[in-house]
């Protein structure tokens, strides 16, 4: 059994993707924990105005964020929306993709990606 727990966990500090401020965060899990196509597992804190920079991945990875506590604004391709509490958001193969805290709380998100190829 392999059980971690991200409340519990000491979270690093530093920039996500060249986004602005300080994110939080813990890699739960990596490639090497996973017999599937899983890379990693994310839990990161945001703080108000802190975001994640855009960016893309390979064409071979997928990767989801879900929104835990707080809100923010995601972009996906240019396209701008309001995600919060209960959002899963699908960044397919390709897209790019940044997530900002727009709110006056800590955004709690988990990531984790998936390859196609094993």
């Amino acid at each position: 059994m392999v059980v971690r727990n991200y409340i519990e966990s000491e979270l690093n500090e530093k920039s996500s993707h060249s986004g602005k401020g300080l994110a939080r965060s813990i890699k739960l899990f990596n490639k090497e924990d996973f017999s599937s196509g899983l890379n990693f597992l994310y839990y990161m804190e945001l703080d108000p105005g802190v975001s994640i920079g855009e960016h893309t991945h390979q064409d071979d990875e997928e990767e989801m964020y879900v929104i835990l506590e707080g809100y923010g604004t995601m972009n996906i391709n240019g396209e701008f929306r309001e995600v919060k509490q209960g959002d899963v958001i699908l960044n397919r193969p390709g897209w790019s993709h940044g997530l900002e805290n727009t709110s006056s709380q800590i955004l709690k998100i988990l990531a984790f990606e998936v390859s196609k190829d094993l």
